[in-house]
């Protein structure tokens, strides 16, 4: 099957940049963290995260420093002010994943791209810089007033688009922040990218892509060169 979407978009941080924020605390905590316990920690501070976000919208770099902070309460683990400000200084130096700009620019001439992202008004250029494909649009979670699982940010696209969730496909490396809200909303279609960090779960009608240069195929388009496999209905 094929679509043609009047948009399509995107998460950011996970799906076409390389989310670094467990590497960036692994190597910050390891004088603090013992190397047994550290897969733990960093599975704390990635809930919490979660949880951070699920309440009404506050800056991203208090989600990470209230994070990081209960993570280190949880486990009994010396926080020092200067962490916060080093994950989240981190964020614009990340880079996208491989064949994500050649995919993004093989599909932008066909259909026009969108950033949905969990982020801040002045956070989110170092990223689209990186990606260097020309968007439509970039939608942050700062102007939504929510975050993504949350429906609000969702909706807020739509109203600045003028363009309801039956026209158009998102993609994510993310079934909670995400795929599971987009099928809620009724999304026309719904991309994973499985890049390993998310189980893969049934029954909410994605199109599950092993690789992002299968994108192109959902779309008509050729795909980019590559030996992945896609699988139908996850």
């Amino acid at each position: 099957m094929t679509y043609k979407p009047k948009f399509i978009s995107f998460d950011c941080y996970g799906t076409l940049i390389n989310f670094e924020m467990g590497p960036t605390a692994k190597k910050l905590f390891e004088d603090r963290v013992p190397a047994d316990r550290m897969s733990a920690f960093l599975e704390s501070f990635r809930f919490y995260r979660l949880d951070e976000v699920l309440g009404d919208w506050k800056p991203f770099f208090d989600v990470v420093e209230n994070s990081i902070q209960r993570a280190c309460q949880t486990h009994g683990i010396e926080y020092r002010p200067s962490d916060a400000v080093a994950l989240y200084d981190a964020v614009p130096t990340w880079q996208p994943h491989p064949n994500v700009v050649e995919t993004l620019e093989a599909i932008a001439p066909h259909v026009p791209l969108v950033i949905l992202s969990n982020s801040m008004v002045d956070l989110i250029p170092h990223s689209v810089t990186h990606l260097k494909a020309p968007f439509h649009a970039v939608y942050t979670a700062e102007e939504a007033r929510a975050y993504k699982p949350r429906a609000q940010m969702f909706e807020y696209m739509f109203d600045q688009l003028g363009c309801g969730p039956d026209q158009m496909m998102h993609v994510s490396s993310s079934f909670r922040y995400d795929l599971m809200t987009a099928s809620d909303l009724g999304f026309m279609a719904k991309a994973f990218i499985d890049r390993g960090h998310e189980p893969t779960f049934d029954g909410y009608g994605v199109n599950r892509l092993t690789d992002v240069r299968q994108l192109p195929g959902l779309l008509g388009l050729e795909c980019l060169p590559q030996t992945a496999t896609m699988k139908r209905g996850a």
